[in-house]
């Protein structure tokens, strides 16, 4: 089962014209889910050719404009093609009267279902097959929230050889074993599905974190991330800068993801206009001094997200 993360803008406060603003969408199989909707997020969608019908639900961290201001459009854009699966959009509050006043204001036709949940305490906020979405507080200048998705455990490997030395006739018997069932064998033996199968396996993990300070509680959330997008909007020279605005440093989302374990790869986002590619690269360098596998996440780019077994 696939599972990509496209990168649909990395800027923050203002676009630029290489830079829209933050948003992040995640495609599993062929269900896709956004978080953030910075404007300029459908030229991303476009360019990428990206089915933005099949978005199933848009997670704000929360109401600033950098990250919201694309909504508007992608609603009426949805309104354009057939729709029979409700979209929901969660966030903090004040999401539920951004989006009412947008469609009151804007006069907006929409002809398909919208569900906006706001968040009133953190956890689990949706489920899908086989995973669910996660919220957890953040410290910003209004509320704001991080997200994980989070993959349930997969059955381990299956072991035909196993299943041959018991005699366990191939078809559907096998079937119903590497999906964790007891079976019964026509001779009336019962096999349990771990004398067949081998450990658990994990499944994957996305998280995303965005304006925020570099809060320590961060680290217990993004445990085990395949993926951790974070801002680094400030250079460690301005941390003091960050703090009082209350954002990270490019060194601060390092640290997180070097002191959480298991994570694997740190895409920073969200930088700030003042910085050029120059200061781009000296950012990353900082970052990479603390944890190696950070990378600059750029307008459009992609990471596929593997199983590690």
């Amino acid at each position: 089962m696939n599972l990509e993360a496209f990168i649909l803008g990395c800027g923050g406060m203002m676009p630029l014209p290489n830079r829209h603003l933050t948003s992040v969408l995640l495609r599993r199989e062929g269900e896709l889910f956004l978080f953030d909707c910075g404007e300029g997020t459908q030229v991303s969608l476009r360019r990428l050719n990206l089915r933005w019908k099949k978005i199933s639900a848009i997670f704000i961290s929360h109401t600033h404009a950098d990250h919201v201001t694309g909504i508007p459009g992608l609603l009426m854009l949805s309104s354009q093609v057939d729709r029979d699966e409700p979209l929901y959009i969660i966030g903090p509050p004040k999401i539920a009267d951004y989006i009412e006043a947008n469609r009151r204001v804007l006069d907006m036709y929409i002809n398909y279902e919208i569900i906006v949940q706001e968040i009133t305490s953190p956890g689990i906020v949706y489920k899908g097959d086989g995973f669910h979405v996660r919220s957890f507080p953040l410290s910003h200048t209004k509320p704001c929230y991080g997200y994980t998705l989070e993959e349930e455990t997969r059955p381990g490997e299956f072991h035909p050889e196993k299943a041959a030395a018991l005699n366990i006739p191939m078809g559907k018997l096998w079937g119903k074993l590497q999906k964790g069932e007891t079976i019964q064998t026509p001779d009336g033996r019962e096999i349990n599905p771990n004398e067949v199968m081998g450990q658990p396996r994990m499944g994957r993990k996305f998280s995303f974190v965005t304006d925020s300070l570099p809060l320590q509680e961060i680290s217990t959330h993004i445990i085990g991330s395949d993926l951790f997008i974070c801002e680094g909007m400030f250079s460690n020279a301005l941390a003091e800068d960050a703090y009082s605005k209350k954002h990270m440093t490019a060194v601060d989302a390092a640290k997180l993801a070097a002191f959480s374990s298991g994570v694997k790869k740190l895409g920073l986002i969200h930088y700030s206009p003042r910085y050029t590619e120059y200061d781009l690269k000296k950012i990353l360098e900082e970052a990479k001094e603390i944890f190696p596998e950070t990378v600059l996440t750029r307008d459009r780019m992609v990471f596929p997200i593997e199983y590690i077994d």
